[in-house]
């Protein structure tokens, strides 16, 4: 495959890096402050990073169509955010909570294949059926493999669960809306219009009084950087669509590749040890994500190939 064809991948893994190291700097931080002001620094950090898009914005005028998706897939990704955090205050386990959510690229696939008519050959599957354990086993969460038998005791449906899986699917549907987007508009027009997204669900939390704003100069300067950097994930993950990647690929690689980043990076700036269940699932996540970007080639006609 030529650099062309590759752009997608490449794509796919630079949103998995800026959101593994928007993992890292979420830690500092995530015991400070609330998801509504989480969000808002969030948005704030997303506003730094539009010069990268607004020159191109600027040229083009975009489709309403691609414009109204973008604007959903940001209001999917929000929604999921908030009932994670409901999950965990009516009572989620985090070792279930955790491993529950991050398996949102399922939805996205089901999505993709059914819906967005897309086709996976048998190396892809293979790819997918290694990105489960992976995504489970880099959650951070190790009570499935410590003690099975207390993760399906707890595991019960009621109140925490059914918010964790209501978050499980607004993420999924958000990637497979990110695509969506992308066969309308280009990757800034489509980052841009979940920028106004999330700005305008930050206006409606300020306006509710959800948002605390009494955290530190550090707590906003680390939110702020966390922002830019899932931010410029979600650039990334649109790019990557737009460069003909389809959902159910882009979405597995950059959700099974970004703990593998977190994992790497808490242990060299954190001194986080690394256990051998997650050199496991590190090893593993890697041959899902070779997996899922085999492509077969095609095989041009006689005529054509001469012609080149």
């Amino acid at each position: 495959m030529n650099q062309k064809q590759n752009g997608w991948i490449l794509y796919s893994i630079a949103a998995a890096f800026f959101w593994g190291v928007w993992g890292v700097i979420a830690k500092l931080i995530s015991d400070d402050i609330s998801p509504f002001a989480n969000h808002f620094l969030f948005t704030v950090g997303m506003l730094l990073t539009l010069p990268f898009v607004i020159k191109k914005c600027v040229a083009v005028k975009p489709d309403m169509k691609g414009i109204i998706w973008g604007l959903l897939a940001g209001l999917l990704a929000v929604a999921g955010n908030i009932a994670v955090y409901k999950s965990f205050s009516t009572g989620g386990m985090a070792a279930i909570v955790i491993p529950v959510t991050n398996l949102y690229p399922m939805i996205t696939i089901v999505i993709a294949i059914s819906f967005l008519k897309e086709k996976l050959n048998w190396i892809n599957v293979i790819g997918i059926l290694l990105a489960i354990p992976a995504v489970i086993i880099l959650s951070g969460e190790s009570l499935l493999f410590d003690n099975p038998a207390a993760f399906f005791e707890k595991f019960t449906l009621n109140s925490w669960l059914i918010f964790a899986i209501v978050a499980l699917f607004f993420w999924g549907v958000f990637s497979a809306a990110q695509k969506v987007t992308t066969n309308y508009i280009s990757t800034e027009w489509s980052y841009a219009s979940f920028i106004v997204s999330s700005f305008l669900i930050t206006v409606v939390f300020w306006v509710l009084g959800f948002i605390d704003f009494g955290f530190t100069a550090k707590t906003f300067s680390l939110g702020t950087l966390a922002g830019a950097l899932n931010g410029l994930g979600v650039l990334a993950s649109f790019a990557a669509y737009n460069a003909e990647g389809k959902a159910s690929k882009v979405t597995t690689i950059a959700g099974s590749l970004q703990p593998v980043f977190t994992i790497f990076l808490a242990y060299i700036f954190l001194s986080e040890k690394l256990t051998v269940i997650e050199l496991g699932g590190i090893a593993i996540a890697i041959i899902a994500a070779l997996a899922l970007s085999y492509e077969k080639q095609k095989v041009l006609p006689l005529a054509t190939v001469k012609n080149i």
